[in-house]
């Protein structure tokens, strides 16, 4: 189990990378035991520096997998994955809105983490991205989020939203529970950039930039501008800004998914890196993505030298 942590973070204190979203089974042998894919799963977050680290969907119960089963104990799983390591280690539950429940199970659920020394929690509600301006929905939403969240302390709470944009709900419904951090899905939802901008500085985001499918560019620029504008906005910081999968990697390959999350912690410690480590590492035709990865916006026409002929 990890440490005593000095903050709301963890040991984490800077620009930091985690999953949003499970992965893949490992490339091990098909008698493989469960623990041996869980700690496959662990070892590649490990390696490329992530934290707080998760299952990846792989949970172990008693002994057995758990991966797919309709009902898996977050107590259980959470405990039988931080057992296996020493870093700090999130549980992943489902939301009240998404499991059309009315948040005492997901409550009842969080304080039962808290007792077993779970530091951080994510709930995901992959079903806001419903709600849009319907003003039962918000209404729901906002009633059982209040009703989880009520009280609870001792724990970082993280509320996740992939799949779509989610911004029409507008904050004060999203943010009606008392979470610590939004992590958001900004690949299928890029709107959900607004959501980020009106957060206030206290609370962190997490930025789910790294795409779920073959093929995408995951070069540094997109990560170096989304944790530089997180940072920027309401006076963050880079300590409250996390860059994250966006998604589930679960119908990838695994090479391909591997790939991607060793693109994602090298992100993450760019981001953290002195400004020249990041200028060198830019691709030199990414003008304005280059200023804004550095955390502000430069125009072309305050930038030095001579302009372009017309």
């Amino acid at each position: 189990m990890a440490t005593a942590d000095p903050g709301p973070y963890g040991t984490i204190g800077r620009v930091f990378a985690t999953l949003l979203g499970p992965l893949p089974r490992p490339s091990l042998p098909a008698d493989a035991a469960p623990e041996a894919i869980l700690d496959a799963i662990l070892a590649l977050q490990t390696d490329h520096g992530l934290e707080p680290l998760t299952d990846g969907g792989w949970p172990v119960q008693r002994g057995q997998s758990a991966h797919g089963a309709a009902a898996v104990d977050p107590v259980a799983a959470w405990r039988a994955t931080s057992a296996r390591t020493s870093r700090l280690v999130k549980a992943v539950l489902r939301g009240p809105f998404s499991s059309d429940s009315s948040g005492d199970l997901e409550r009842r659920q969080v304080l039962d983490l808290v007792d077993a020394g779970c530091r951080w929690v994510e709930v995901h509600e992959p079903a806001a991205v419903t709600i849009g301006d319907d003003v039962a929905s918000r209404d729901r939403f906002s009633r059982v989020h209040e009703r989880l969240t009520s009280g609870i302390e001792g724990i970082h709470l993280s509320l996740a939203i992939t799949g779509g944009n989610a911004d029409t709900a507008g904050i004060d419904t999203i943010l009606a529970g008392a979470y610590a951090s939004l992590a958001l899905d900004l690949i299928n939802g890029p709107d959900n950039w607004r959501l980020a901008a009106e957060l206030s500085g206290d609370r962190g985001v997490v930025a789910g930039v790294v795409a779920a499918r073959k093929g995408s560019d995951d070069g540094p620029e997109i990560m170096l501008w989304a944790a530089g504008y997180a940072a920027s906005t309401g006076g963050r910081g880079e300590a409250r800004v996390g860059l994250a999968t966006a998604g589930s990697y679960a119908d990838l390959p695994w090479d391909v998914a591997a790939e991607k999350v060793r693109r994602l912690g090298a992100g993450a410690r760019l981001a953290s890196a002195p400004r020249e480590d990041r200028l060198a590492a830019i691709d030199p035709r990414a003008i304005d993505p280059r200023s804004a990865a550095l955390g502000r916006h430069e125009p072309r026409s305050t930038r030095r030298g001579p302009r372009p002929a017309r």
